[in-house]
């Protein structure tokens, strides 16, 4: 079935890093906004490195992002797709990341994921101009990352954030 994206990037003229996912799971496409399935530990992660509460709101979320410099958005606009399943997307028709870039602040983007960065490089890299840092994602499908893990390898984004909070 094709599905397509249904809600706006996350980002302000202070984001200077980008987190790419593919596209939105059911449950994030039934509250519109991104990593809505509890399960997912993208919030978590997040909260951990900048030492902040878990945002539960989309409001509590959205200022998380925008504080530590940080900007959210997927890689895919359209494509179909079965349920959540990254594995079964097909007939993509990718967002205008290049557009975002050049309207914005942006200096690293990381990909959430490996098929994340994998339709980053096929769909986006050559107008971007800049290449993409794979993460582990933070889907409860990579049961083999715990948070701990994933906050070791997802470290490196604050590290090397240098928006002053």
């Amino acid at each position: 079935m094709r599905v397509s994206h249904t809600f706006e990037p996350i980002y302000d003229n202070r984001s200077e890093i980008l987190i790419l996912g593919t596209f939105p799971s059911v449950k994030s496409r039934e509250s519109a906004f991104y990593y809505g399935h509890p399960q997912n530990r993208f919030w978590k992660v997040l909260a951990g490195l900048t030492k902040e509460k878990v945002p539960e709101s989309v409001r509590e979320k959205k200022a998380l992002l925008l504080k530590h410099g940080i900007a959210i958005w997927d890689v895919i606009r359209s494509c179909e797709i079965e349920g959540s399943s990254d594995s079964s997307i097909r007939e993509v028709e990718a967002n205008d990341i290049a557009g975002l870039l050049q309207n914005s602040s942006i200096k690293r983007i990381y990909g959430n994921g490996d098929k994340a960065c994998r339709l980053y490089d096929r769909f986006c890299r050559e107008s971007a101009g800049m290449e993409i840092r794979r993460l582990p994602s933070t889907s409860p499908a990579n049961a083999a990352f715990s948070l701990d893990r994933l906050m070791d390898c997802w470290g490196e984004i604050m590290e090397r954030n240098i928006v002053a909070e």
